[in-house]
């Protein structure tokens, strides 16, 4: 067991999976656990450390397990707890760390909890969710907005009564003012952890808490598009009411406090105004998250100034703490079509991992990046997402990028499943497939193997500062110092055409092999393909 302060963690690399999408043992077009076991060899492989497996609990699967109707059981849909800790067992047997979801914020509507709570207003469950009487005129209580569309209230007709969700109406939110709630959810999160789980992902981990006072939001200064898509008027309000609020500060450190008695980890979700500051606050003085992500570099924005800009001011605001750098989960468009445009380059995807491998934090990977896979164009009449069905047609949902890994080119749904997959395989994606680019040694998912492998070697990527130098886009360039090593510059070339640019920093330095990466340093001038990316040693 590692010691509960030990920085293991940020020299680690997370791969999330999405369990329904990964590969189906059942014949039955869903996912499962047992499927995960199965292709544990293929994640270790990869030279990750973590794996994140989003949500497997028993759930009605309305928001697909991230509204949860009982915390310590598995949805038969993904197996049992005999299969979790078989899947607990081998992972540990290959090295691997197994984090969790944890969605803690809200509930399904069909947990008992609710149950009992929406019966009447005086029984034991009665404000463990947040209810609040209408105004004179019927309306809800204020103005809050669900991320889902809409208001975040519903009427209910058995305690003549609103109540707050954040998310769909179907996903009560729990009142976290209430300490027996909060002790509720730590013995959820002891029942995992005494399983053998080495982390959780905190869903949402910034919506525990609202405005006791049910106060309206003000208008949003600016508008956000980095949360929310830019058809969602959830984006309009300044969220300073609804979530993020001060006194989740206290619940995260009780929640630390649990996990370093099991020395795990957290990692926390953060979608909020100003998300680097949550970070930043969020992992401060080890005491609270060990690591947070945001959206920042989940948007469409792609460019050497945005990225140094998130980067650079997550590092002025942290104190102590600690981010995790994302661009692709389950929730948003992939990358190669989020930054390449309709037909992205694969080498796009080499370089994206080179420099997410070089930011300062742990970098958390999305199943299938390391296939340079597409968002799929999945069709209104098969979709799934109800957040996609509400704002269709102008934002399509989370279901392009939820579609079933191509594990084999030549067999019937790229061999996920032997029925009727929940969602269609993206016939783009066979020629992607795992098995054809195991053989080829050039292949994206090679380049990222020996890229992660490579990097294991170079401490200064891993805990060294970080310093990034003016460049031309769509040039980024930057330096990793750590005590001891000589400075490690690194120079990503992020467009589709040859870049050539004078770095003094890089005159007399020493390139650096083994990467897989190709890019040339010649008297203090870079030269970059297409691209491309260059790493070196300082001189001295």
């Amino acid at each position: 067991m590692n010691l509960p302060d030990s920085p293991w963690w940020r020299e680690a690399i997370i791969y999330q999976v999405y369990p329904r999408s990964f590969l189906d043992t059942t014949g039955d077009g869903v996912g499962d656990l047992p499927g995960i076991t199965a292709k544990l060899d293929y994640i270790a492989a990869l030279g990750v450390d973590i794996v994140w497996i989003s949500p497997f609990f028993k759930s009605p699967m309305k928001d697909f397990g991230y509204d949860v109707s009982d915390y310590c059981d598995v949805d038969p849909l993904f197996g049992t707890l005999a299969d979790f800790d078989q899947l607990i067992a081998k992972a540990h047997d290959l090295g691997l760390k197994i984090m969790i979801d944890q969605v803690l914020s809200h509930t399904a509507e069909e947990h008992p909890w609710f149950a009992e709570s929406r019966r009447s207003g005086d029984n034991p469950k009665a404000d463990w969710y947040v209810w609040a009487d209408p105004r004179p005129d019927g309306n809800p209580p204020n103005n809050w907005l669900s991320v889902f569309g809409g208001s975040s209230w519903q009427w209910d007709s058995r305690r003549k009564q609103y109540f707050l969700h954040n998310f769909l109406a179907s996903q009560p939110d729990m009142n976290f003012h209430n300490p027996d709630v909060q002790q509720a959810h730590l013995d959820n999160l002891r029942f995992w952890l005494a399983r053998g789980v080495d982390g959780v992902r905190m869903d949402a981990c910034n919506f525990h808490f609202h405005d006791p006072e049910l106060r309206s939001n003000p208008p949003a200064l600016t508008r956000d598009t980095a949360t929310v898509t830019d058809v969602n008027p959830y984006g309009m309000q300044a969220h300073v009411y609804d979530k993020t609020r001060p006194e989740n500060i206290d619940y995260l450190k009780k929640i630390r406090t649990l996990l370093d008695e099991f020395g795990a980890i957290a990692i926390g979700e953060v979608g909020a105004d100003d998300a680097l500051a949550v970070m930043a606050d969020y992992t401060a003085d080890g005491d609270k998250l060990h690591l947070a992500y945001s959206f920042n570099l989940l948007t469409p924005e792609f460019s050497a100034r945005h990225i140094r800009t998130q980067v650079e001011q997550f590092e002025a605001r942290v104190k102590g703490g600690w981010a995790s750098w994302s661009v692709g989960n389950h929730d948003s468009v992939r990358v190669m079509t989020r930054w390449g445009g309709p037909k992205p380059s694969p080498a796009l995807a080499k370089v994206v991992l080179a420099m997410q491998l070089s930011l300062k934090g742990t970098p958390c990977l999305y199943q299938g990046d390391e296939l340079a896979l597409t968002e799929a164009d999945v069709p209104y009449d098969l979709l799934q997402d109800p957040y996609g069905i509400t704002f269709w047609p102008e934002f399509k949902g989370r279901d392009g990028c939820r579609t079933p890994m191509p594990w084999t080119a030549d067999t019937p749904n790229a061999g996920f499943t032997t029925g009727t997959p929940w969602l269609p395989v993206d016939p783009a994606h066979l020629a992607q497939a795992a098995s054809r680019q195991e053989a080829d040694p050039d292949s994206t998912l090679n380049a990222a193997r020996r890229l992660i492998a490579w990097r294991r070697g170079q401490p200064q990527l891993t805990r060294g500062d970080i310093v990034f130098f003016d460049a031309p886009e769509p040039v980024l360039a930057l330096r990793r110092d750590l005590a001891g090593q000589p400075g490690l510059l690194a120079v990503f070339n992020l467009g589709p055409d040859t870049a050539s640019f004078d770095w003094p920093e890089a005159q007399g330095a020493t390139a650096l092999s083994g990467h897989g990466m190709d890019g040339d340093v010649a008297a203090g001038v870079v030269t970059l393909p297409p691209f491309g990316a260059w790493f070196g040693t300082a001189h001295e």
